[in-house]
């Protein structure tokens, strides 16, 4: 482990809840490897292992994770957000919160996007793109619907934050109720459309959890969970609700594309959860060794996110190239072959980290000389939040062709996607510092929580 990982661990002050930074870093590992044991790759393509074994989606209710990790973001954005205000009550907070809150989130994904969009034009261009290349070009992109709902959080924190002061567990029943509203002009009035704000009013409620986490407002854990689990449960066996909480292939309804109520059901029931292990957590994470281990994966989080999906392609592609066979999925050979498909997923995993972590690292950036107002930070986190969601709905494949996915009702290439994300990345730059006096008042950097 290396000295800067060591020398920050020992930093930490007390105050700080190191079962946050746990729960950032355990729900982005469960996702990643429910990504590699979903992934049914054979000689003829992708397939989904809850698809070939129905039974098994029963544990996406424990995998379908990522409730946790905007419950968490929730947390952090109330925490950063009021120490800014703190700081500087009368500054440009909302830019400079933007700026610094999206940092570390986009210059990994930027990084990422462009190596990868530079690839699939090499290979287009030399008439590659088929088999399990062209399967890799659509697939690999499509995390990162995870980043764009995640930017809609931070841009809506602000509002929601206000709102939450205000009304406290008032607002996050108004979320609440916005969504159960979506599902019933769904699917018992048929309205078209209405499905596609459930990813604000679902992910915004669960992320606003976070708020009341941070006030300490969460008295309840167990009823929580339990009636979280309960209300999930009858939604699945009476309702239109299919029982996987991620979205399967070919299925008429999905919870989580557009989220449903179901979905929204399962996010309280890991909150109540997690917050039910709060003490046996925060006593592990209380370990030295334990805490610099997740200091070191907090470090590099975001960049395994964002390159597992192309390690496990790249160790399938690998065995495919020396004649390895592929078993059955979900055979007994299928099965003792797991774990070294996803040990060696893991290692390559560690190397693409070793490669491009130094983008996921907080570097000094250039200050403007004036702040810009806060409504081109929010026109700029519009653009990346828009050619985030593009580009994982489009993929790599068909560059040439110009393929298009369809975003919001309007057609969206992979170019476009990408100019939108880095023309809103720009613009959120620019606009997200200090003046230079105030920032000659304030010499130590804010670090974000």
């Amino acid at each position: 482990m290396s000295t800067h990982v060591r020398a920050l661990a020992e930093a930490t002050p007390d105050t700080r809840d190191r079962y946050v930074d746990l729960l950032r870093v355990a729900s982005l590992g469960t996702v990643v490897l429910g990504h590699w044991l979903m992934a049914a790759v054979t000689a003829d393509g992708v397939g989904n292992l809850l698809v070939i074994v129905p039974e098994l989606q029963l544990l996406t209710w424990a995998l379908q994770i990522m409730p946790v990790f905007f419950f968490v973001g929730g947390f952090s954005h109330a925490l950063s957000y009021r120490s800014l205000r703190r700081k500087h009550p009368e500054g440009p907070v909302y830019a400079a919160f933007l700026r610094g809150r999206l940092r570390r989130l986009l210059r990994p994904t930027m990084a990422f996007v462009l190596v990868w969009g530079a690839a699939a034009l090499a290979v287009q261009l030399l008439g590659g793109g088929g088999g399990l290349t062209g399967v890799s070009l659509r697939l690999v992109t499509q995390p990162l619907w995870f980043i764009g709902i995640y930017l809609a959080m931070v841009a809506f924190t602000p509002p929601l934050l206000g709102l939450h002061e205000r009304y406290g567990w008032g607002a996050f029943g108004a979320l609440a109720a916005g969504a159960v509203a979506v599902d019933v002009l769904r699917f018992a009035f048929g309205v078209p459309f209405v499905e596609f704000l459930n990813f604000a009013f679902v992910w915004l409620a669960v992320h606003q959890l976070g708020f009341l986490r941070a006030d300490g407002r969460l008295r309840a854990p167990s009823a929580l969970a339990a009636a979280g689990l309960a209300a999930a449960a009858a939604l699945v066996a009476l309702g239109p609700y299919p029982l996987s909480m991620v979205g399967m292939p070919g299925e008429k309804v999905s919870n989580m594309a557009p989220p449903t109520l179901a979905l929204l059901c399962h996010g309280l029931w890991l909150v109540g959860a997690v917050e039910l292990l709060r003490r046996p957590g925060a006593r592990l994470v209380a370990r030295p060794r334990v805490w610099r281990a997740v200091v070191a994966a907090n470090g590099v989080a975001m960049t395994a996110f964002l390159w597992h999906l192309t390690a496990m392609l790249g160790v399938y592609g690998a065995l495919l190239t020396l004649g390895v066979p592929l078993p059955e999925p979900a055979s007994g050979a299928w099965w003792a072959q797991t774990p070294v498909r996803i040990a060696a997923a893991a290692v390559l995993t560690a190397v693409l980290v070793a490669v491009f972590r130094a983008f996921e690292q907080p570097a000094p950036a250039p200050a403007p000389a004036r702040s810009g107002p806060g409504a081109i930070a929010a026109i700029g986190i519009t653009l990346c939040l828009l050619g985030v969601l593009g580009l994982s709905m489009v993929g790599f494949a068909g560059l040439l062709e110009g393929r298009t996915a369809t975003l919001i009702a309007i057609p969206v290439t992979a170019p476009a996607a990408v100019a939108m994300a880095l023309a809103g990345w720009g613009l959120v730059e620019r606009t997200g510092g200090w003046p230079v006096a105030q920032r000659r008042r304030d010499l130590r950097p804010v670090r974000p929580d």
